[in-house]
């Protein structure tokens, strides 16, 4: 294995000036037993591509919310949450659905693989219901970029907690999305696994130019990221003063 947990010292060269990724004033609350719960409040904060974002903070801060919106896989209570410069409370059902398959990849801590389905299988899931062509083509050369090519034919509970994770990983790939959402990916590992992981998510984020939000409660996931935003009670912690 030659991947190894590293952080560059240079913002990745795909950085650009113009968000891939905005929060404009967002709140998200529900209605528990009748009760409100404000997951976030007044949240603003842009995400360009080529960037690593962790979001930190302790549970029920809101981490996995953003992240929800992030992917439009829910909407915001006010304010506006942009992809690409569009507001995704604007768009149609259909739209939804090509920007959650062509703009998004998601990763989460439980791997969510499909046990009866082998690794390629899993990885090839998401084209062969988009209808896309030779997906199985496509979904050994991710394998192949996470390491995995070798294990292609193998079922889920064949393989190790890190194999897994990189499977998920490729399978988050395969459509090639400009923004990973991660929630927790290292959380269901071991120290030395994680590190490997995390050196994936890294090169990911330097190789293809991809924006990668990461919800994590680990400092060591943390610090391989570029920037930190910090979670409390649903709004952005101001930094330490200096």
């Amino acid at each position: 294995m030659h991947l190894e947990a590293t952080r560059l010292a240079e913002p990745s060269q795909y950085a650009e000036t113009v968000a891939l990724l905005r929060f404009e004033g967002v709140s998200k609350h529900y209605a528990t037993d009748g009760a409100r719960v404000d997951a976030l409040r007044e949240i603003t904060l842009s995400f360009q591509a080529g960037e690593f974002v962790s979001l930190a903070g302790p549970s029920g801060c809101g981490k996995s919310t953003l992240l929800n919106l992030a992917g439009a896989m829910d909407f915001p209570s006010s304010g506006t949450v942009s992809i690409d410069g569009v507001s995704t409370a604007a768009l149609n059902d259909g739209a939804l659905t090509r920007l959650r398959r062509e703009k998004t990849g998601f990763v989460f801590q439980s791997f969510q693989l499909l046990q009866n389905l082998s690794v390629v299988e899993n990885v090839e899931l998401p084209l062969l219901l988009a209808g896309a062509p030779q997906a199985r083509e496509r979904a050994l050369e991710r394998l192949e970029w996470v390491e995995l090519a070798g294990l292609a034919d193998r079922l889920p509970h064949q393989l190790s907690g890190g194999q897994m994770q990189r499977a998920a990983i490729a399978r988050a790939l395969v459509n090639e999305p400009r923004i990973l959402l991660a929630d927790e990916p290292t959380g269901n590992l071991d120290t030395a696994t994680g590190a490997v992981i995390l050196a994936l998510l890294r090169r990911i984020v330097d190789e293809r130019g991809t924006l990668l939000l990461m919800a994590t409660h680990s400092a060591e996931a943390a610090a391989a990221s570029d920037r930190m935003v910090r979670l409390r009670d649903g709004r952005v912690e101001a930094p330490p003063a200096v």
